[in-house]
């Protein structure tokens, strides 16, 4: 009997070409060439969770058509110089506390995500029961049963469960990124139960900020929970642009 490599067997890292990632930078380009296809000269984009990261990309890539990108999170971090804390407010240095907190405490599904996609998706693939309990996990406990089951069915009934755990990867793995900061006009709406932006850091990353609206109430899923207020602060985002 031919002696197993464990090692081998265990390893379920994928090796995709650079040329193939499908990062934010290559997907903001291919919604770029979309756009040009169906023939729109001037449009705004909107973004919340992984789309909050490729809007802004959108813009960058294709200024002379895109007014302004709207997001619900700038996912501006720490650079790792400490006179960047050093300056921060004391609400700013909250919001890094509660960041380290959440990475260290909510963030093992990001860390699988982008370093062992396969492993993840060979199980997700494989049970439903699995399929529902990741998701459960990740949308928390406070949202209802048929949105959690409606999104869940979306993954499993498209065996789509690892093309969205492989964007992680891909994005944590891209290379010749670019080093300016956007230009065009930038909008947030930051609510009460989501990621909590810092403006230092997001004026570091984006030099055209021209709305910034911190709300009381919402999540995460705020299209879900508050979906009339997010409406009109994207109303009111671009309408200032016109």
């Amino acid at each position: 009997m031919t002696e197993i490599d464990t090692a081998e067997i265990c390893d379920f890292r994928i090796d995709i070409p650079q040329a193939d990632l499908d990062d934010r930078y290559r997907i903001a380009r291919a919604w770029a060439e979309l756009m040009r296809r169906l023939g729109y000269e001037r449009y705004g984009a909107h973004g919340n969770d992984c789309g909050s990261e490729i809007s802004p990309e959108v813009g960058r890539c294709d200024p002379e058509h895109v007014i302004g990108v709207h997001v619900t999170q700038i996912f501006s971090f720490p650079s790792g110089d400490p006179a960047e804390l050093a300056g921060l407010s004391e609400e700013d240095q909250k919001k890094v506390q509660f960041l380290r907190w959440w990475t260290d405490n909510s963030g093992a599904y990001d860390k699988l995500q982008s370093t062992a996609p396969q492993t993840l998706a060979h199980a997700l693939a494989d049970s439903p029961v699995g399929q529902l309990g990741w998701n459960v996990q990740l949308l928390g406990s406070n949202l209802d049963a048929d949105y959690v089951l409606t999104n869940t069915m979306i993954y499993w009934l498209t065996n789509t469960a690892a093309s969205a755990a492989r964007l992680y990867y891909e994005d944590f793995h891209a290379t010749g990124t670019p080093a300016e900061p956007t230009t065009v006009p930038l909008g947030l709406a930051n609510f009460a139960w989501d990621f909590q932006s810092i403006r230092p850091f997001a004026e570091r990353d984006h030099k055209n900020i021209v709305s910034w609206n911190v709300y009381d109430t919402g999540s995460h899923f705020v299209a879900h929970d508050v979906p009339g207020l997010l409406v009109d602060d994207i109303r009111g985002f671009f309408r200032q642009l016109r």
